[in-house]
């Protein structure tokens, strides 16, 4: 791979990386601390991550524990949950928060793995526009003859080859969510 283009590799793994955190966001069957940990919650005059205020942790399969540092942020802590529109019922325990996720109905799996396409969707969008930003570097780098005409074509070809590499990878962590979603 070209030099160039290997100094532009990072843009496109850090939608993959978007990607994949947005989809351990989904809810498949089993617990995960995932499914809570970037959830905002006002505490101390700000908004901060779910992660950075309590110990997540997974009692069960289906439980998810909470357990605030600071007790008094239990209240904030369970609203932001239920303002989080993930669906989830948080429930106060003396002081940690436990989540007991219900089963996943078929109507339930479909509008997840409709969700998870929309995301998919986004990530191949945000693909395009790393990639439109490149090309056009490309092409500005041949338009002020900083290289070849030959090297811009041979440029362009591998650019769309990696492109079309990380188009690929996005779909093989769709059907993989895809599977974990719909499995029983």
């Amino acid at each position: 791979m070209h030099i160039f283009l290997t100094s532009n590799k990072p843009q496109f793994d850090a939608v993959l990386d978007h990607l994949h955190k947005e989809l351990g966001t989904l809810r498949t069957g089993r617990a995960t601390p995932q499914l809570v940990e970037d959830i905002r919650v006002s505490a101390y005059d700000s908004t901060m991550e779910l992660k950075g205020l309590a110990s997540i942790s997974v009692q069960d399969a289906k439980t998810i524990v909470i357990d605030p540092w600071d007790k008094g942020l239990t209240q904030a802590i369970e609203k932001a949950i239920r303002d989080s529109g993930t669906g989830l019922s948080p429930a106060a325990d003396g002081g940690v928060i436990r989540i007991m996720l219900p089963p996943m109905t078929e109507e339930n799996r479909l509008k997840l793995v409709k969700l998870m396409k929309e995301k998919l969707e986004d990530s191949r969008i945000a693909l395009r526009g790393v990639r439109e930003g490149v090309r056009d570097e490309i092409l500005e780098k041949e338009k002020n003859k900083d290289m070849s005409e030959d090297e811009k074509f041979k440029l362009l070809d591998e650019l769309e080859k990696l492109t079309k590499d990380f188009n690929e990878q996005i779909s093989a962590m769709g059907e993989k969510k895809e599977d974990e979603i719909m499995t029983v």
